[in-house]
């Protein structure tokens, strides 16, 4: 996943073995964690997913993620919605992949085409579904190369060579995204990398061709019974594990098997309604940073005829050099799902703490 290149604070370190130096470097980021540094909070976050200096804590490494993605880091906001998908929260989850997704995580293409292609939290789309898929090959995700060959038995060729030529475009907009947003984050930030460079992927063999009506099943079959947060990531740590025996491909969804793993969710979805004029909530949407004041104005202007953002007044919050344009007057939980709402209908944007 391409991201900023970062530059550690004083006594900190890239790349150590060393215990004591890692400790140093842990403390000197849970100091500025507590002072609201994002970076400091994904180094955290990463320290306690990889055990670098710390003992391995999941739960602690979520928390580090949520904090750094609230005040929009991208890497984190990347990671947090991949380990809320990965625990069953696959709703609030999505808003985060969907935007990992259209910045070009393969990971996150993977699951955004699963979901296309059940017409499950995203509406069904054979061609982007296989378009994001043969990104996700395109880029040696283990998985992908394992569901794409399935998808190729259920779409018409005809949609498969749309979808081909959708890849192209798709991948030409993730990396004008991409650039932008690095662009927008880097200004006046303070960077702070994690601690140790991790190692390559390693592919899982092609025992099994999974069905891709389960695909997301073959997300979890890379490490520690493994998941989709870390499947085929550049920084993953390497671990291969056997494959289940696949049922028949079918048209229909597979029997839930003991950990359920599919993208249908089991209770009605629940409806996300626009927040009311009355809403002032102590959270905000964001939208971007902009150094030109008219390119904020711009976006505002199509922004503030959607009605996912009626009552909700716009705000200009400096950041050195630049402004971040946000919607405020929301609670944490209508800020995710407006979000979300914003994000299926083609705007970025990320839930922040006021």
């Amino acid at each position: 996943m391409t991201g900023l290149m970062l530059v550690l604070p004083a006594g900190a370190i890239a790349q150590t073995t060393d215990l004591p130096a890692a400790t140093n470097a842990i403390k000197e980021w849970e100091a500025l964690s507590k002072r609201g540094d994002a970076e400091a909070q994904f180094a955290l976050a990463e320290a306690y997913k990889w055990g670098k200096g710390v003992k391995p804590d999941l739960k602690k490494a979520e928390m580090y993620y949520g904090k750094a993605a609230a005040q929009g880091h991208m890497q984190a906001s990347d990671e947090y919605g991949l380990m809320l998908f990965d625990r069953g929260e696959k709703e609030s989850a999505f808003p985060y992949v969907k935007a990992a997704s259209d910045r070009g995580d393969a990971r996150a293409q993977y699951l955004v085409a699963i979901a296309h292609f059940n017409g499950d939290l995203a509406p069904k789309d054979w061609v982007r579904a296989y378009a994001l898929m043969s990104l996700a090959q395109t880029a040696g995700l283990p998985q992908a190369g394992v569901a794409l060959p399935k998808f190729d038995q259920f779409i018409p060729l005809a949609q498969r060579q749309q979808g081909v030529a959708l890849s192209q475009q798709i991948a030409t907009e993730a990396e004008a995204t991409r650039n932008r947003q690095i662009a927008s984050a880097g200004l006046g930030a303070t960077a702070v990398p994690p601690a140790y460079a991790p190692p390559p992927i390693q592919a899982l063999p092609r025992a099994v061709i999974p069905a891709p009506e389960n695909a997301v099943a073959a997300a979890q079959q890379t490490a520690s019974e493994a998941n989709p947060r870390i499947a085929g990531a550049d920084y993953a740590r390497p671990r291969v594990i056997a494959q289940p025996p696949a049922p028949k491909p079918a048209l229909v969804v597979a029997s839930a098997p003991p950990k359920p793993v599919v993208l249908a969710p089991s209770t009605p979805r629940p409806t996300i309604t626009a927040p009311s004029a009355a809403s002032n909530g102590s959270w905000r949407i964001e939208f971007g940073a902009f150094g030109v004041n008219a390119n904020a104005d711009a976006l505002w202007s199509k922004l503030k005829v959607r009605p996912e953002l009626a009552g909700h007044p716009r705000f200009n919050a400096p950041a050195g050099s630049v402004i971040k344009l946000q919607a405020g007057g929301f609670s944490e939980e209508t800020a995710r799902g407006t979000c979300g709402k914003l994000t299926a209908a083609g705007f970025t944007c990320v839930p922040v703490r006021n």
